[in-house]
C-alpha cells in the first residue's frame, strides 16, 4: 500500500513541487535546538512525505479517515504518550501543604507546563490507539511511594482517550480525556486537542479539581520547508472554588518573525491579577509577581529535562493482547529496524483486525464496554472508588490495574 501511494503521487507530483528543505520553499530556519526530521528512512527508500500524503489530502478534509505512512509515526500509543505530564512528579508532590490557595494553583500549572518538553525526534505522530486498548504503569518513587496510571480508549468514532493517574501517598489524582480531531490545512495539519485535566490534591478536598484543558498542535511542512511541530492558540486552567484562572497562550511562530515555543499566561484570581507567565515551553518558564514583580522560576526544561520519572511496565509477554506495547510490538520494532514495507504490514494487521471486530459488533447489535472508565454525566471516570488511608488506597488500586502482579513490598512513609 505505501509503494502504492508513493508511485501514484510519485509521478506527477515530483515534477512539480521542491523538496522539503529547499530553498524556493521559503524554508524559514527553526531554532538550532530543533532536532532535525529522521528523514534516512526517506532518502533510502521512496522520497518526501508528499508523495505519499498528497493523493489523500483536500484541504479541511478530516484526518482520521487519511492512511499515515509509517514513517511519520512515533513508536507508541497516544495512550502512553500522555504520561509525558507525569514525568516531573515532584513539581506538584507536597502541593497540599501550601496554605496558600494561589500557591497551590501555580503548583498544579508547573505540574501542567512541565510534560511539554518532550517530544520525539522530528515530526512524529503516536500510533491512534484502537477500541478497547488500554496502556497501565507504575512508578516506584525514591521515596518508597508509588503512583499508577491506568488508560484506555474508550471510544472509536469519535476517538476519545481516558486516563487515571494517582499517587495516594503522594496526595495526588488525575483524570482526564483527549478527543483529538485532526484537519489538512495546505502546508500544516492541525490537531485541535478536545478534552480536559482534571487534578484533584487528595490531602486539599476542600479545593476541589483544578481543571486544565489543552492547546493545539500544529505540524508545520508537511509538503514544503522544514518540518516542524508547534503548540498553538489558547488553553485555560482554573479553580473555581478559590476563583483561580490562568489564560495560557500557546503563540505559534509567524512566518516572518517571532519565537518557537513560546508562552504567554495572565494568573487571576476573580479580576484581579496575580502573576504573568513567559517563556519557551522547551526552555526556561517563568511567573512574574503582579504584587512584588519578582520572577521565579516554573520549569526548566534544559537543565531539568532529563530527571524523567522512569515507568515500571510489564515485560511484553506477560501483557494483556490488547495493551498498548504488545498490540503495537510488531510496528514498533519494524520502526525501530527502518524496515517500513514491515512496518505497514504490522500496523495494517492491527487496524484490519479492529475492522473485523467492529463488523461483528455491528452484526450482533454488541455494545462496547469499557473495562476501566464508565462515563458519567459527561466525564469519563475511573471505575474505582479510592479508599482515603494512603496505603489502603495502593493496595486497592493496584489490585484493580494489575490484579496478577504481586505487588511490591512500599517502604513506610512518614
Amino acid at each position: 500500500m505505501l509503494g502504492g501511494l508513493f508511485s501514484q503521487a510519485g509521478s506527477t507530483f515530483n515534477r512539480v513541487v521542491k523538496p522539503r528543505g529547499s530553498i524556493e520553499a521559503g524554508d524559514d530556519k527553526p531554532p538550532s535546538d530543533t532536532e532535525p526530521d529522521d528523514t534516512s528512512i526517506l532518502d533510502e527508500n521512496e522520497g518526501s512525505i508528499i508523495t505519499s500524503l498528497i493523493s489523500q489530502l483536500r484541504v479541511g478534509m478530516d484526518l482520521s479517515k487519511v492512511t499515515f505512512p509509517t514513517f511519520v509515526l512515533e513508536p507508541r500509543s497516544m495512550l502512553e504518550r500522555i504520561t509525558d505530564f507525569m514525568s516531573h512528579p515532584d513539581l506538584i508532590f507536597g502541593a497540599e501543604k501550601f496554605d496558600n490557595p494561589e500557591e497551590r494553583f501555580i503548583r498544579v500549572l508547573q505540574y501542567y507546563l512541565a510534560g511539554w518538553h518532550i517530544k520525539p525526534k522530528g515530526v512524529k505522530k503516536p500510533y491512534n490507539p484502537v477500541l478497547g486498548e488500554f496502556f497501565r504503569c507504575r512508578y516506584d518513587y525514591p521515596d518508597g511511594s508509588q503512583a499508577f496510571y491506568i488508560a484506555e480508549q474508550v471510544s472509536h468514532h469519535p476517538p476519545i482517550s481516558a486516563f487515571f493517574y494517582i499517587s495516594p501517598q503522594n496526595h495526588v489524582s488525575i483524570v482526564g480525556e483527549l478527543r483529538p480531531k485532526s484537519k489538512f490545512l495546505g502546508n500544516s495539519v492541525s490537531t485541535t486537542m478536545e478534552g480536559e485535566n482534571r487534578v484533584t490534591l487528595l490531602g486539599k478536598p476542600e479545593d476541589g479539581e483544578y481543571v486544565i484543558t489543552m492547546p493545539n498542535m500544529y505540524a508545520r511542512g508537511i509538503l514544503f520547508g522544514k518540518m516542524v511541530l508547534e503548540l498553538g492558540d489558547t488553553c485555560i486552567a482554573k479553580n473555581e472554588k478559590h476563583g483561580l484562572f490562568c489564560d495560557l497562550e500557546f503563540k505559534t511562530k509567524g512566518f516572518f518573525s517571532g519565537t518557537y515555543n513560546a508562552i504567554a499566561g495572565r494568573v487571576r484570581q476573580s479580576s484581579n491579577d496575580i502573576g504573568e507567565l513567559s517563556g519557551r515551553w522547551s526552555h526556561v518558564m517563568e511567573i512574574k509577581s503582579t504584587k512584588s514583580g519578582q520572577k521565579r522560576v516554573l520549569f526548566d526544561a534544559v537543565k531539568d529535562g532529563q530527571n524523567v520519572s522512569p515507568k515500571w511496565v510489564l515485560p511484553e509477554q506477560q501483557q494483556e493482547p490488547n495493551e498498548s506495547r504488545r498490540l503495537w510490538a510488531a510496528l514498533t520494532e519494524a520502526i525501530q529496524m527502518k524496515d517500513m514495507e514491515r512496518a505497514t504490514v504490522a500496523k495494517t494487521s492491527v487496524e484490519d483486525a479492529q475492522r473485523e471486530q467492529r463488523r461483528r459488533r455491528e452484526e450482533s447489535g454488541e455494545l462496547h464496554v469499557p473495562r476501566f472508565f464508565e462515563k458519567v454525566d459527561g466525564r469519563w471516570l475511573p471505575k474505582l472508588k479510592v479508599a482515603k488511608d494512603p496505603q489502603e488506597a495502593v493496595a486497592a488500586v493496584q489490585q484493580w490495574i494489575f490484579p496478577s502482579v504481586v505487588p511490591r513490598s512500599p517502604k513506610p512513609t512518614p
